[in-house]
């Protein structure tokens, strides 16, 4: 089969790759008819690069068809119409049944002390080959995938995956009040998405923070008020500039869906960059040590919330010796919710949205679909921001 493949620093390429199979009574195999490109894939292209090696197949955001299931996947038949959610979980497990089956304890990666294994995503997530390919094997497939309807385009139905829940859950996280106010930094993907959602669950007012136009345009075209980054000489006056729609206090919650790769914080991505010049090895080991983030985000959730108020954080972070401000975190009173989304647990409160009516807008939430083979350059101008790229599907 063609496959998407890590290849180095900033070098994917479209390989052909021996076809998945059945190992486990509990896997399936699936036939990838959509598969996304997420801001997190990003991260292994650019940053976290010391824990890839060449030839891992990459992509997490799939949906397809159902070839072959193993003898103990009871609930799929080929020919099913299903979404993969990005991490791989039993179900069963204290984890599973406590709703977290991102901590699945059945495929927890014990010996990187990491939690559920996840597809395409590093040797700390289990080294699993991904979904940007035209075959999956999925693991745990009594109790992964998600059927969904014939019918309607994958479009409708593939953000299951990943982008749905993990916004879904980074504004439960956000624990925003009834008629209260949330501030989302970073308009991508996740951020756009928990605009939308913390607009349709009541929010009173949503200010979305970005300096992309067209993420800008999107986020100000379903209701959000946006600041331009770019508008602000600094941080501060950013915060003063949403304090003052907020009566002097800040937002009631505050959403980072930024993460590690923030701008405005040159340190740090000096320090992620050096990374890609020390041998795989010697990175890795230093990253799990003394690896630091570009905290700008982070940073700048931490003094615009109100005092008493929440930071949910949906933006991945490496970093094993960031600096937080903890005194000021502490005088603030401030809650702080983070961690992979727990995809299985918000599927059935999303189901019902993805509906004919679409008030998510997941119909046209796609700003580019492209073939499989033209992979290279799909990540290429996501992760330039360019072409008025937002959000990239791909098909085999």
């Amino acid at each position: 089969m063609r496959a998407v493949t890590w290849q180095g620093r900033r070098h994917v390429s479209v390989d052909s790759v021996p076809d998945p199979t059945i190992k486990e009574p509990t896997d399936a195999v699936i036939r990838i008819t959509s598969t996304g490109l997420c801001g997190s894939d990003l991260h292994l292209y650019e940053v976290f690069t010391p824990f890839m090696t060449p030839g891992d197949i990459l992509g997490h955001e799939p949906m397809g068809v159902v070839e072959e299931t193993g003898a103990d996947v009871a609930d799929l038949r080929p020919g099913d119409r299903v979404v993969v959610p990005f991490q791989i979980a039993c179900g069963h497990c204290w984890m599973c049944d406590s709703g977290l089956p991102t901590q699945c304890e059945t495929t927890q990666v014990t010996d990187q002390g990491m939690g559920a294994a996840l597809f395409g995503y590093t040797k700390l997530y289990g080294a699993v080959p991904g979904a940007q390919a035209e075959y999956l094997r999925v693991p745990q497939a009594q109790y992964g995938p998600i059927k969904v309807p014939e019918g309607p385009a994958d479009d409708r139905f593939v953000y299951l995956s990943d982008v749905l829940p993990t916004a879904w859950q980074a504004v439960q996280y956000a624990d925003v009040p009834p008629g209260g106010t949330v501030a989302v930094l970073g308009l991508g993907p996740i951020g756009d998405m928990a605009c939308r959602i913390a607009l349709q669950r009541g929010a009173r007012a949503v200010f979305g923070v970005d300096l992309v136009a067209t993420r800008l345009s999107r986020a100000r075209d379903r209701g959000v008020e946006v600041f331009d980054l770019s508008d602000f000489d600094g941080g501060k006056e950013l915060v003063r500039a949403v304090r003052d729609r907020t009566d002097g206090r800040g937002p009631d919650s505050v959403i980072d869906a930024v993460g590690a790769e923030a701008h405005g914080s040159p340190l740090g991505r000096m320090a992620q960059q050096a990374t890609g010049f020390l041998p795989r090895g010697v990175a890795a080991r230093l990253a799990e040590k003394a690896g630091t983030d570009r905290l700008a985000a982070l940073r700048t959730a931490i003094d615009l919330v109100r005092r008493g108020g929440t930071i949910s954080v949906s933006g991945v972070y490496g970093g094993a010796a960031d600096p937080l401000p903890l005194l000021t975190m502490f005088d603030k009173q401030i809650q702080l919710r983070m961690g992979q989304a727990n995809v299985r647990r918000w599927v059935d409160d999303l189901l019902p949205l993805l509906t004919d009516d679409d008030p998510l807008g997941v119909d046209d939430f796609a700003t580019h679909h492209l073939p499989l083979e033209d992979a290279p350059h799909a990540y290429e101008i996501f992760q330039r921001k360019e072409d008025d790229a937002v959000k990239i599907l791909m098909h085999p």
